[in-house]
């Protein structure tokens, strides 16, 4: 009796994806029971040879061209009907709802976080060149998108990263079977080098807003080129003598 073959037999028969570590603990609990004399031979049988097996079956399957495949997706192996006989089965089960499908936008940052994880809203940002909010949400409340930690720069805002179910949903054995895109990956994402705060012990202020509070002229351009502090402060004081003059003046 072969390895392969068992491990046929087990997700032929399972009613949900298998990994290779749960196809070992299933090994085992076959070889500890007391009328399973042939099962003692495979309960030693490792990941990686289960790894082994299981791959060359699934070149057998495809090599037979049959009407289902053996497939690993999300790290867990199971079997797939081929595409094409997709009508005789659909009238057998009948239709299933469909998730519905991603807008052009949530695509867009589904594929920067795939590619570039672990990333956050902001660096999003950064290669989309828009917000990224209501988007980025939609994609976590789906699942396909979740909090894997906190970024080492000023704030430590939460980082993002793609889940199994991001990996079922396209059908992906793990994170290299994506497409290569290298063009994406090369995109240069600036880490912030300090916290912009308009004073200490307050919240983060955007940059722009920083420079309205630090020099109020900034907001008004009528007011000319902006002045440097030195001699802001001097025409400052100039203008409050020349208008204490005026007012005390007798006319």
């Amino acid at each position: 009796m072969e390895l392969k073959f068992i491990l046929e037999s087990i997700l032929f028969s399972a009613q949900e994806p298998l990994s290779a570590k749960e196809l070992k603990g299933l090994l085992t609990t076959a070889a500890q029971q007391e009328d399973a004399t042939a099962a003692k031979a495979f309960k030693k049988a490792s990941v990686e040879e289960i790894t082994a097996a299981l791959e060359q079956l699934a070149q057998e399957h495809a090599a037979a061209q049959r009407s289902y495949r053996l497939a690993c997706v999300a790290g867990a192996w199971q079997f797939f009907s081929e595409p094409d006989y997709a009508p005789w089965i659909k009238a057998l089960v009948g239709h299933k709802n469909r998730p519905t499908r991603l807008s052009q936008p949530a695509l867009e940052t589904l594929a920067i976080i795939a590619y570039r994880q672990p990333l956050t809203r902001a660096e999003v940002e950064q290669i989309r060149g828009v917000a990224v909010d209501g988007v980025l949400q939609t994609l976590v409340d789906r699942g396909l998108v979740a909090q894997v930690g906190r970024a080492e720069v000023p704030g430590r805002p939460m980082t993002y990263g793609t889940t199994s179910l991001f990996l079922e949903y396209f059908g992906l054995r793990d994170l290299d079977g994506l497409p290569a895109s290298d063009e994406l990956r090369r995109v240069v994402v600036q880490k912030p080098e300090s916290l912009l705060t308009v004073d200490p012990g307050l919240a983060t202020a955007p940059p722009e807003e920083l420079a309205v509070v630090e020099n109020p002229q900034a907001a008004d351009p009528a007011l000319g080129e902006i002045p440097n502090d030195a001699t802001s402060a001097a025409k400052s004081s100039a203008r409050t003598s020349e208008v204490g003059t005026s007012s005390d003046s007798p006319p």
